[in-house]
């Protein structure tokens, strides 16, 4: 007998075909995934959909929230494919989870020692042939090493290197055996290569910063290209002859991030500056390619052009993040309109450097603007610095006395700092404080710059001032009336946590007064030597060297162990003449900033014509609100994300609240608090028909609370 269908049946099927192909069609029109850091190769943070837009952000929920169980900072930027979510925790534990629910699939802990250093996500790669059997897997680096995990599995494929993993001072040389070496950013792919960011000491003891590329399958290094160039290579004349060996000179590298074109086979690669970071006396130069725009055959590694964007950096100006792949509409002399693929770069001093992605060309003007020559009698800093004539700057480059904070209750003290302090754009270190704006950590920072295809740029920015200063470093002979821990504190400790070991706490440096109520020494012991957050670790240090800065830090050194003759001094590494005196952050009495606000803003720029759209204050201190001083910003740490839907997401600010903004206007359409500060860029991405928005509540750094969160936001 033939079944009828009842009415209501009936229709419930035709609705359900009806989804089931709009879904379909759907997903092969848009992007439903975040597949990379960033969301794509191209890193212009920016998704297709649109099913959370500018009309019912207002109705976003919780939908999910997953606890680590590790807290602390989390700056990843999760990636999702085929419904799995992958992330790092504080602790940089590896974690699937199904991204619909935020269910936990598996974790990959690695055995041994645990490690503090943030890592901003993974890589995730599939091979593209039907018929290769190698398991999809995810890169990721922890400690010095680089991994490979089964991405169905969560455990280690055992083909890759040894057992799964990789060093990443494989391609570095000799010199960089005993370094601090990691990765805080996730590689970028092409083909079956890898590219790895490095971070390494910024001090003269840094390991090189050469760019390596690894295979995804075997691990086995392709190629190496060498940022301080060896003898016969481009740019060797830049540096003295000897600095290539990493005697003395190191860094140089790239820590950000780079981007890829796939289509034609060019890597682009933003590199920091060479170490000691603020004095170059020893490595007199233009140092090529030290901050430098690097855009390089992916394939080979050879050099196709690049472009130094600081000259004989002395100010810790590295390039902050990934550059942004774009295509431009600009206008040529005759007025006609023309299509041009190009690259952005933001940097810490808040510009944005435009170039042809083929040639190197700057696509608006570029001056060569003379600059302040240094003090310091052994310091030849380079004449001229480069500025783009377009976009103009999106954050301060100096203040008056008149732009000090008015709210600030010792004005006047701030006012006898300003004037003590030297100022100028590019003004070089010396023993004087000086003052740099923007500060150290930007402008912009490692979250970058989102673009939408209409090639308009948005980016967040802190605007904070930071008081820099050299001190004579004492030589080794002058120390050895101190005890071997005291020596190796004042070596290796004393410009970031004082002489009197109280820190800086305000600018992330912890007081170590008393460290022995707060830590064991095994947890000490372990960050000497891997490092947290902005820390180096000191992995060239011996195990009795170890055991000395220990005992000083814990306060239970022995008298007899005091240094009694120059035999009995600790190796020591490189020398320069001058310490840095500290990162320290230009604040009033009360914390705040000691500049007039805005502390903190998020801009849009549209990078056809050069010119600023919009720009809003990102953030407030909710008790001056109170106060009714109007929404000051605050420094901010992580990026915005756009999409189709015509918004904006970013959290980053340290009020904790995450945001939805109307991209077009900058109008604030939704805010909600956080359960802790989203120092990270969300990421969004659609499965069976529902788009997410989520983002990593670490909290922790600026002083807030800590998290151990990811939160995904949807439609009720």
């Amino acid at each position: 007998m033939k079944r009828i269908l009842s009415p209501v049946l009936f229709l419930s099927v035709v609705l359900l075909t009806a989804f089931q192909l709009t879904y379909k069609e759907r997903k092969t029109e848009l992007s439903t995934e975040w597949p990379e850091y960033l969301g794509g190769p191209d890193r212009n943070h920016y998704s297709t959909l649109d099913q959370i837009n500018t009309s019912n952000v207002n109705q976003l929920k919780i939908a999910w929230e997953y606890h680590s169980r590790d807290s602390g900072q989390v700056q990843c930027n999760p990636i999702i494919v085929d419904g799995t979510l992958y992330a790092v925790t504080a602790s940089n534990q590896l974690v699937s989870l199904d991204a619909a629910t935020g269910q936990e699939k598996w974790r990959y802990v690695e055995p041994g020692t645990k490690t503090f250093n943030t890592n901003r996500g993974v890589t995730y790669w599939k091979s593209n042939r039907a018929d290769d059997t190698e398991p999809a897997r995810i890169l990721y680096a922890y400690g010095s090493s680089l991994y490979a995990i089964d991405a169905q599995t969560g455990q280690p494929i055992t083909s890759f290197g040894e057992n799964g993993r990789v060093s990443l001072k494989a391609g570095l040389g000799e010199s960089a055996k005993d370094k601090f070496v990691i990765s805080n950013t996730p590689g970028t792919l092409f083909e079956d290569l890898l590219f790895m960011p490095l971070r390494v000491s910024e001090g003269a003891d840094g390991a090189p910063g050469s760019i390596q590329a690894f295979n995804v399958r075997t691990g086995k290094l392709a190629w190496v290209f060498h940022t301080i160039p060896h003898p016969g290579e481009f740019g060797y004349d830049t540096w003295p002859k000897e600095t290539y060996k990493n005697t003395e000179v190191g860094a140089a590298n790239n820590w950000a991030g780079m981007a890829i074109d796939r289509k034609r086979g060019i890597l682009y690669v933003p590199t920091g500056s060479a170490g000691f970071d603020f004095y170059g006396g020893n490595r007199k130069g233009q140092n090529l390619f030290a901050n430098c725009l690097l855009a390089l055959d992916a394939r080979t590694g050879k050099r196709i052009w690049h472009y130094q964007l600081v000259h004989h950096d002395v100010w810790d100006r590295d390039l902050p993040a990934p550059p942004n792949l774009i295509t431009l509409r600009m206008k040529d002399r005759s007025g006609a309109t023309k299509t041009i693929d190009a690259v952005a770069q933001v940097t810490k001093s808040a510009h944005v450097f435009i170039f042809d992605r083929v040639t190197g060309k700057p696509l608006f003007p570029i001056r060569e603007v003379p600059v302040p020559k240094s003090p310091l009698p052994d310091e030849a800093t380079w004449p001229t610095q480069p500025i783009p004539t377009l976009p103009a700057p999106f954050a301060r480059q100096t203040i008056a006395e008149t732009d000090l904070n008015p709210y600030a209750t010792n004005r006047d003290s701030l006012i006898a700092q300003y004037r003590r302090a030297r100022k100028g754009t590019y003004q070089p270190l010396s023993k004087t404080p000086t003052l740099l704006l923007p500060g150290a950590d930007g402008g912009p920072e490692w979250g970058g710059a989102a673009v939408d295809p209409e090639g308009i740029m948005y980016v967040n920015a802190n605007e904070m001032a930071w008081m820099f200063s050299l001190s004579d470093n004492p030589k080794v002979d002058e120390l050895a009336h101190l005890s071997p821990g005291n020596r190796l504190y004042t070596t290796y400790c004393v410009a970031c946590h004082g002489t009197d070991r109280k820190g800086n706490p305000s600018s992330g440096y912890p007081s170590l007064v008393n460290i022995g109520q707060r830590r064991d020494r095994e947890y000490v012991s372990k960050l000497i030597t891997s490092g947290k957050g902005m820390m180096p670790g000191f992995a060239g240090i011996t195990a009795e060297q170890k055991q000395a800065l220990l005992a000083f830090l814990f306060n239970d050194e022995k008298v007899e162990t005091v240094a009694t003759s120059p035999g009995s001094k600790p190796k020591q590494g490189p020398y320069v003449p001058y310490r840095f005196n500290g990162y320290t952050k230009f604040l009033d009495s009360k914390g705040y900033p000691a500049i007039k606000p805005p502390w903190g803003t998020l801009t849009a720029i549209n990078l056809n014509t050069g010119q600023q759209v919009w720009q809003k204050t990102l953030g407030e201190f909710p008790e001056l609100t109170r106060q009714g001083i109007q929404p000051t910003g605050t420094e901010n740490y992580g990026g915005p994300v756009i999409t189709k839907g015509g918004l904006l997401f970013i959290a980053a600010t340290k009020d904790g609240m995450f945001r939805a903004y109307d991209k077009k206007t900058g109008q604030l359409l939704w805010q909600t608090q956080l359960p802790a500060a989203g120092f990270a860029t969300p990421s969004t991405y659609e499965v069976n028909g529902k788009q997410y928005i989520v983002v990593a509540c670490g909290g922790t750094k600026l002083g807030t609370n800590k998290g151990d969160s990811y939160v995904a936001f949807a439609l009720p």
